[in-house]
């Protein structure tokens, strides 16, 4: 075997193995792994205007916490809630007095208060660099089990503004017997800045 062959040769063990160890038996290209590190490339502002959402200005707590903590270049969130764009929250438990649809339009919404939180906090969604960690309660029925589905609705939302990549990122998604004030989801999450 020639030295540039063998170069290629272990080029591509080295991307096969750094794949397997991530928990994927199929080898991933050099320019699929470049392409996974970037963002929606047009930015996030102009992606909600593509998209025609408008957030509402952040809203500051009634209780002694600090909604966004920034620590380095990560941020951390804290729980939000379904906040309706008209007052109040979406109140209830899902797989009882809610549909699985309504909990996932409520974790939408509560998806949209925290993207409002991140605006008030950095002045700007384009200085989100990827979604790190989400962990998403659901107020749910004793016999509810479709939690992760709900919570598809945040999900989908962070895909949707911030790109297939940067806006997936690491998550949880539990059931509760309840949540403050009786809503239906509260969502928490980590965020990269750069």
């Amino acid at each position: 075997m020639s030295v540039t062959n063998r170069r290629h040769f272990l080029k591509g063990c080295t991307v096969f193995a750094a794949g397997s160890v991530a928990g994927s038996l199929i080898p991933r290209s050099i320019h699929t792994m470049a392409r996974a590190s970037i963002k929606n490339p047009s930015g996030a502002e102009a992606q909600l205007r593509r998209l025609g959402i408008t957030l509402r200005e952040a809203t500051a707590p009634a209780a002694p916490f600090k909604p966004v903590v920034q620590v380095g270049n990560m941020i951390y969130l804290s729980g939000h809630g379904p906040r309706r764009p008209e007052g109040g929250f979406v109140k209830g438990k899902v797989g009882k007095s809610l549909s699985m649809e309504e909990g996932q339009a409520a974790a939408r919404l509560t998806g949209l208060d925290m993207l409002s939180t991140i605006r008030g906090a950095l002045g700007s969604l384009d200085k989100v660099k990827r979604l790190v960690k989400v962990t998403g309660m659901v107020n749910s029925a004793d016999d509810f089990t479709q939690h992760p589905q709900v919570i598809n609705g945040f999900s989908t939302l962070m895909i949707d503004v911030f790109g297939e990549e940067a806006g997936k990122g690491a998550r949880s998604a539990v059931g509760m017997s309840g949540l403050p004030f009786g809503i239906a989801v509260e969502i928490e999450a980590i965020f990269e800045i750069g």
